[in-house]
C-alpha cells in the first residue's frame, strides 16, 4: 500500500534535472545574445556608411537625420579625410550645430590650418560644436595675430555669429577679448572687433579704428564700463 502523503508533506522544489537539459536553455541563451550583437555591429556598419555617404555628398540634413549618434562616425571620417572634405564635413558640422566634445577636439587641430577652405570652415564651426573657451581664445588670437587679414576677419565674423552655445556668464570673455581687441596696432583689427561689439550688442560706444589715439582711448574706456555693468547683471 502506498502510504497516504498530505499536501504539506509534499516537496516544493522541482525535481532534479540533469546537466545534459540544463546546458540547453543555456547554450540557446548564448547564441540569442551573439546573434544580437551581430545584429547591432550590422546595423553601426550600416549607420556609418550612411554617414560615409552623406558626408561625401555634403548633406547635412541626412546626418540630422541619423542623430546626434552619428556623431562619432563623423569625426572619425574627419580624421581620416584629406583637407578638401575635411573642410566639407567642417561645413556639416556647422550646419548640424550641435554641441560636440569629439568634434571639437577634431576641429581645434586644424584651427590655425594654411588650407584656406578648411580653415574658414573650421572657425565658423567651432562655436557650434562647442561653448569651451579655448573656443574663443583661439578665435580671438587668429583675429588679432594670423598674418593674412582675410583669416583675422573671417575669425572675427565667427565670434559675432557662431558662438550660439555661449551662456550670458561665459559671453564676459568674448566680450572682453573683443573689447581688447580694439587697442591692437593694426587698424584693421580694431575694426573687425568693433564690427563683431556692434552686431553682438548693437553698439559702438563712439569707437572709430582710425581716430586719434585719446580718442580710441575714451571710447575703449566706455567699452570697459558698458562691460563692467553687463558683468554685474547677469
Amino acid at each position: 500500500m502506498i502510504p497516504h502523503t498530505s499536501a504539506a508533506s509534499r516537496s516544493c522544489y522541482p525535481a532534479r534535472v540533469s546537466a545534459g537539459h540544463r546546458r540547453a536553455p543555456t547554450l540557446l541563451v548564448l547564441a540569442t545574445l551573439v546573434s544580437c550583437f551581430s545584429s547591432l555591429e550590422a546595423a553601426a556598419a550600416v549607420d556609418e556608411a550612411r554617414v560615409r555617404a552623406a558626408a561625401e555628398a555634403g548633406d547635412w540634413k541626412q546626418i540630422q537625420a541619423l542623430g546626434p549618434g552619428a556623431i562619432p562616425a563623423l569625426v572619425r571620417l574627419y580624421e581620416a579625410s584629406p583637407e578638401a572634405r575635411r573642410a566639407t564635413i567642417a561645413s556639416i558640422f556647422y550646419s548640424l550645430g550641435w554641441k560636440s566634445p569629439e568634434a571639437k577636439r577634431a576641429l581645434m587641430r586644424d584651427a590655425r590650418s594654411l588650407d584656406q577652405a578648411l580653415r574658414l570652415q573650421v572657425q565658423w564651426a567651432l562655436g557650434r560644436v562647442s561653448d569651451d573657451p579655448d573656443v574663443v581664445d583661439v578665435l580671438l588670437d587668429n583675429m588679432r595675430n594670423d598674418a593674412q587679414p582675410l583669416f583675422r576677419d573671417k575669425a572675427a565674423c565667427a565670434l559675432a555669429h557662431d558662438q550660439i552655445h555661449l551662456s550670458p556668464v561665459q559671453k564676459v570673455r568674448l566680450f572682453d577679448g573683443l573689447i581688447a581687441a580694439l587697442e591692437d596696432p593694426k587698424a584693421q583689427v580694431r575694426q573687425i572687433a568693433l564690427q563683431a561689439l556692434q552686431i553682438l550688442t548693437g553698439q559702438t560706444k563712439g569707437f572709430s579704428s582710425v581716430a586719434a589715439p585719446d580718442e580710441r582711448r575714451r571710447a575703449i574706456d566706455a567699452w570697459r564700463q558698458w562691460l563692467e555693468e553687463y558683468r554685474a547683471h547677469i
